[in-house]
């Protein structure tokens, strides 16, 4: 390996990597296989590719391409050096839009030339649901499809010329009448026709085996459609040449509902001869909620298009009234028809779990039958899985015969990967019985090459075997993949992980209470690796500050999955490697409902920390910012406030308390309030309004209560304008307990009580500091004990302290069930005001709004009853997703200011400018306000601070509304 990794080092111009971080990230793609690489290499251009070839050729070293990684089938890991074309060779070349014509690398993430083509009317026509973040190479290596296939075709249909490296170096421009073609291949080919023409079944989605059939005369000896769909095994692909198609400048989608999937299956079929765009099918199984679908339980997604929304609707009611379906909805708004889609595109991840919370897998994703056929096939399909004890959900490609599915293998056991095998070899002959291919999207790779000879025969797979002498002879690009391939029950990635649970702090409640199974439930979809987010999504702000696979939830999923393992990751708990990846985790929680699977990599970073730190010096940061409650209760005590305000002006002893603390010098220490919250309560609590409204219990987290006190002003006075009434938690707990009759206490034991406040421990959390927070929660439920015997609600202002409650509280004590009661009773403010106010009208404040809905809030808390509040308050406009950057602790760290400048620069930042003058500007929570504050000097206000002022407002003119109504 020294040698190897000398030598590339010298010949490449781009990034070797050969340290263990770089290889654990590239060990396994989407699939279930995981092979351990020499190392990686990022090339600057094809002059690079051919360097590598040349090293590796002469060393005997596998070369493997690999684009986004987003592979099923294994094909994109491997045991040489792995080409990473996702750095460097990311570019559109140009894009020609009166041919129709594109030049692309092969590491372009799709998304970007659908983007750049959108402005002309073009685009191309291949999408799968991993668009956000798939390769053009990994496309075309694939031959992926997508849900359009039906209109636009397959990849291969959409290739003009490719720019090729061979493994010994030859540069090929391959096209149409053998264009291209190495030496050999025409001969055996004419030596070949007979088979040629008769051996590869017909239908739309054959995607197994390589396209040899591409190259007869009648199909114009095309070398370029040829090589697609070859999974890297022939030639390293270095630029290509694509086709664009029109778009329809609209769209309607029909959801058509059916009382089952074989009934859906059955119809789509019959749905061809309309020439839809799509048709795609799901059933309810997968679906979280069929709240906005037409009755039904199944449905097939059929697209249509024209110049004009009419024509789009008139196709898509067409096509209703031909469909014989249970219910049917037609929708043409934009912005439903993309919230519909993601039902669809979320499927690939929603499937690898089942209805009881299973673990699914893939393996048998995407095989393919004749249109026509696929009804009867899904009801053999479903009858073997129940033969071998199996269960899976069925859905995808209705139109083109072409069906994911993942099911329940255990590949954890050898008695279930035998069951793997025998259920792997009855669908091979199930699928071939039907006149299909073995794979219809996603390629053979390890997971179905192995049984190619049950679709193809012996011979043409020999034949295959000679294709592949002709390209490389040598056996270099790929090997295992497609032909001579290795067995499908071998290199499984879960084989390596501990089969015993392993200590934890948390509950991991969805997982069964397994660290390994909580770090398997990635499945490496990589919807974290998506460059831009929409609506108010989150997930992943350091990968798109970075661009890093590191940085990404996949990323750190890998590093933990190999320090699981022991092979590459040796250290355990205490790697240095996996500490890295996680630094730049901001614990926004984005991942725990952006990606399809439910990751929760901050929950995952503070195990790690707690793990990693244990017995040991903690950084800085961890004393300064993780005891942060602690420090402002000790300036609250001593009534301090102003003077620690005066000393942090400064500069010199700001500078030096920054470095001591590992505070990031670039910023300001905020100010601590002169009055505390509580302060301020027990001043008013004379003049304190007794009503017959509920009681509601208003949380003083800490930066509410020390920092930004008239957030918590201002909600009671909401609070109370809606009847409410609001009382604070306690702040005595008994050192001893009751005596008597539990209601009566001895003298002694009113003499045993201590003074303390809540804490809802989540700077100890996000810093690791897994026992002092379990402490802190401990002492919080001793307090809330009274709190818990009534059936009064707790309101939280902060939410990132309400999601710290909602599910770390429960899930760190999971042996507490005070826990559980807690958590289930938190309400964030607008949803108090919803529940518990609901004939209460806010103020009219008729103001647009700007800013960022809380990356907490949208993960974990949901922020549906905020917007209704909005909505009634007359607060219009949409509040942008991403996460603000500062997320807590993690913004004020030494080393994390540009990632975390990044971050708000993502989405907020630009949001707040564009914002015309009088917009409110939004910001729940204390990290976004201070981010606003500090980064563009702009005072974000918590919804209650706004709706307070309209109160005022509305007072002032004595309508008790604002005057601007």
């Amino acid at each position: 390996m020294r040698d190897l990794e000398a030598e590339l080092r010298r010949a490449v111009r781009g990034e070797v990597g050969f340290d263990v971080t770089s290889r654990a990230l590239v060990t396994m793609d989407a699939s279930n296989y995981r092979r351990v690489p020499l190392g990686v290499v990022a090339p600057r251009d094809a002059d690079d590719v051919a360097a590598v070839l040349a090293v590796c050729r002469a060393q005997g070293v596998p070369v493997v391409p690999r684009g986004g990684g987003t592979s099923i089938a294994g094909q994109a890991t491997g045991t040489g050096v792995v080409l990473d074309f996702t750095r460097h060779m990311n570019r559109l070349l140009s894009l020609d839009p009166e041919a129709g014509l594109a030049v692309v690398q092969p590491g372009l993430v799709l998304d970007r030339l659908q983007e750049a083509a959108a402005p002309h009317g073009l685009r191309f026509g291949p999408d799968p649901s991993t668009h956000s973040r798939c390769t053009l190479g990994g496309m075309i290596g694939n031959n992926s499809c997508g849900s359009h296939s039906v209109a636009w075709g397959t990849t291969a249909d959409s290739v003009r010329d490719l720019s090729v490296l061979t493994a010994r170096g030859e540069r090929l421009r391959l096209g149409q009448g053998w264009q291209g073609a190495p030496e050999g291949l025409r001969d055996l080919v004419d030596g070949e026709l007979s088979r040629l023409r008769t051996g590869f079944p017909d239908l739309p989605r054959r995607i197994s085996g390589y396209a040899l059939d591409a190259l007869l005369p009648e199909n114009h000896a095309d070398v370029a459609r040829s090589f697609c769909g070859s999974e890297g095994t022939l030639g390293v692909l270095t630029e290509a040449v694509v086709r664009l198609v029109r778009a329809p400048r609209a769209r309607a989608l029909a959801v058509l509902g059916y009382a089952d999937e074989s009934a859906a299956a059955e119809a789509a079929s019959g749905l061809l001869p309309h020439r839809p765009l799509t048709v795609e099918g799901m059933a309810a199984d997968l679906v979280p909620s069929a709240a906005d679908l037409p009755r039904g339980g199944a449905w097939l997604f059929v697209e249509t298009g024209g110049d004009t929304e009419a024509q789009a609707r008139a196709g898509a009611e067409r096509i209703v009234r031909a469909a014989d379906v249970v219910d049917a909805l037609v929708v043409t708004d934009p912005a439903a028809q993309r919230a519909l889609w993601r039902i669809r595109e979320d499927a690939s991840g929603t499937a690898t779990r089942t209805p009881d919370g299973a673990e699914a897998w893939p393996g048998w994703e995407d095989c393919a039958v004749p249109p026509a056929r696929l009804g009867a096939y899904l009801r053999d399909f479903r009858a073997l899985l129940r033969t071998h004890g199996l269960r899976g959900t069925p859905y995808g490609h209705f139109g083109d015969g072409c069906i994911h599915v993942r099911i329940d293998f255990d590949l954890l056991t050898d008695a279930g990967v035998a069951r793997f095998r025998s259920f792997s070899q009855d669908l091979a002959e199930l699928v071939v019985a039907h006149g299909g291919s073995l794979s219809g999207e996603h390629g053979d790779g390890q997971a179905r090459a192995e049984l190619l000879p049950r679709m193809y025969g012996e011979e043409t797979v020999a034949l295959f075997e000679r294709a592949k002498a002709v390209w490389d002879p040598d056996d270099l690009l790929n090997p295992g993949m497609l032909v001579r391939p290795a067995p499908l029950d071998t290199n499984l990635r879960f084989s390596v992980l501990p089969r015993e649970p392993v200590d934890v702090a948390f509950g991991y409640p969805s997982d069964g209470g397994d660290f390994s199974a909580a770090v398997r439930r990635c499945v490496g979809v990589a919807k974290c690796r998506t460059e831009s987010v929409s609506g108010s999504a989150v997930m992943c702000p350091s990968f798109r500050a970075t661009g890093e696979e590191a940085h990404s939830t996949r990323g750190r999923a890998r590093l933990l999955h190999e320090m699981l393992a022991g092979e590459l990751v040796t250290d355990g708990w205490r790697s240095p490697e996996v500490r890295d990846a996680l630094d730049l985790c901001l614990s926004c929680k984005g991942c725990r409902s952006d990606c399809p699977v439910e990751v929760d990599m901050a929950t995952y970073k503070a195990e790690f920390l707690h793990h990693h730190y244990a017995g040991r010096r903690r950084p800085a940061a961890h004393y300064s910012m993780g005891w942060l409650p602690v420090w402002l209760r000790a300036v609250a005590r001593t009534r301090t406030a102003p003077v620690v305000n005066a000393l942090a002006a400064v500069r010199p002893l700001a500078w030096l308390v920054k470095r001591l603390g590992g505070i990031a010098p670039e910023r300001e220490i905020p100010r601590v309030a002169g009055e505390t919250f509580s302060g301020w309560w027990r001043g008013r609590a004379p003049a304190r309004p007794s009503g017959d409204g509920d009681l509601v219990v208003l949380w003083p987290d800490t930066f509410t209560e020390h920092l930004s006190p008239s957030v918590g002003r201002a909600a009671v006075r909401v609070l109370e304008a809606a009847g409410l009434r609001v009382a604070l938690p306690p702040t005595l707990r008994m050192r001893v307990r009751p005596v008597g009759d539990g209601t009566s206490r001895a003298a002694i034991s009113l003499l045993s009580v201590r003074q303390s406040r809540v804490c809802c421990g989540l700077t100890y959390v996000s810093t690791g500091q897994l026992d002092r927070a379990r402490t802190v929660l401990r002492r919080t439920l001793d307090l809330m004990a009274p709190v818990l015997e009534t059936d009064a609600p707790v309101v939280v202002l902060e939410p990132s302290c309400a999601a710290a409650l909602r599910t770390d509280l429960p899930e760190l004590l999971h042996d507490d069930p005070r826990a559980a009661r807690l958590a289930a009773r938190v309400l964030t403010f607008a949803e108090a005001l919803e529940r518990l106010a609901p004939d209460w009208t806010p103020p009219r404040v008729d103001r647009p709004v700007a800013g960022q809905t809380h990356c907490h809030q949208h993960a974990v808390l949901g922020d549906t009853a905020d917007r209704r509040l909005r909505q009634a308050a007359r607060l219009s406009g949409e509040l942008s997703g991403g996460c603000c950057g500062l997320a807590g602790n993690f913004g004020f760290e030494k080393g994390h200011f540009e990632v975390s400048k990044a971050s708000a620069e993502d989405q907020l930042l630009p949001a707040v400018r564009a914002a015309e003058d009088g917009t409110a500007i939004l910001a729940d929570g204390f990290s976004c306000r201070t981010q606003l504050e500090q980064l563009a000097g702009v005072r974000g206000r918590h919804l209650a601070e706004v709706l307070a002022d309209g109160l005022t407002e509305g007072a002032a003119d004595g309508t008790g509304r604002p005057s601007t109504e």
